[in-house]
């Protein structure tokens, strides 16, 4: 594990585990739901405060999609789960380039003849006194153009009182085992454009049309945090569970399962895919 510093921030990483973040502090105050011992121990990437999304976000309905054409399959690699979720730069160890006692870049290329995706991967974590910039980059090195996209899964604290607010213009209902099903505009039942608590019940929805904005705040222990995102994040995952001590507001570019809906008749843009020619890169 190896650490940043600025003022009263710390950042500790484990590239190891899926080039992840193992907790974002401020003081003694957790920022990010921190990593076990026991989790850190087994590698368990589900337990880390921070992994990145490459070269998709979310899921691949029925494991495949067609683009090109071609088509591409999958296999499931998030059990219980039977479709592919996230990608696959969650799953392999990142290597690290330490450039100061505040910044590093962490990469990973992926080359595997057999997989539909190949790609290098980096992420430039830098801590300033009041926030941590994180740049997300990807490259395509494979010898076919391919739709790609890219996120952040933070996983935060849930106090009883803390409290969420964000502005999105639509939400993709998520049918049987979480792919799309419907795009509405966003109802008030699951509008945060006002502050709100958490919802009682689980909770998992894909805001399009996101603002690139969102807070949390968390008023028993007296801090509050922001994210700010550049547009190519057009999406953001909701995920609650009362069931678990920890909430997922995801940056997101594409839509979940964008790469079967854009086959499906939506458009590139408006779903959030980003098609890279062979040595074409995206970052945000």
């Amino acid at each position: 594990m190896s650490e940043l510093r600025n003022n009263d921030l710390t950042v500790g990483l484990v590239p190891e585990i899926g080039g992840s973040l193992a907790y974002f502090c401020k003081g003694n105050v957790d920022l990010m739901r921190p990593l076990s011992d026991a989790d850190r121990t087994q590698r368990e990437v589900l337990g880390v405060a921070m992994f990145p999304m490459i070269p998709y976000a979310n899921r691949i309905a029925e494991n495949e999609f067609s683009f090109g054409g071609a088509t591409y399959r999958f296999t499931a690699n998030n059990p219980p789960e039977k479709f592919n979720v996230h990608g696959t730069a969650w799953h392999l160890p990142w290597t690290e380039q330490r450039i100061a006692a505040d910044e590093t870049v962490l990469e990973l290329v992926h080359e595997k003849p057999d997989e539909p995706y190949t790609y290098r991967a980096r992420q430039r974590f830098r801590l300033t006194p009041d926030r941590l910039v994180v740049d997300t980059e990807v490259e395509n090195r494979g010898v076919r153009t391919m739709p790609f996209g890219f996120g952040q899964h933070p996983w935060f604290p849930t106090d009883a009182d803390a409290r969420v607010t964000f502005d999105a213009r639509s939400v993709w209902i998520l049918g049987q085992d979480g792919v799309p099903a419907e795009r509405l505009r966003t109802p008030p039942e699951f509008d945060f454009t006002k502050s709100a608590t958490l919802p009682r019940n689980w909770r998992g929805l894909c805001y399009g049309e996101w603002s690139g904005r969102a807070e949390i705040v968390w008023p028993r222990r007296g801090i509050g945090l922001s994210i700010e995102a550049d547009p190519i994040f057009r999406h953001l995952m909701l995920y609650s569970d009362p069931k678990r001590s920890a909430l997922c507001l995801e940056p997101q570019t594409n839509a979940v399962s964008a790469f079967t809906l854009i086959s499906q008749g939506y458009g590139v843009s408006d779903v959030g895919v980003v098609i890279l020619e062979p040595g074409a890169k995206a970052s945000g």
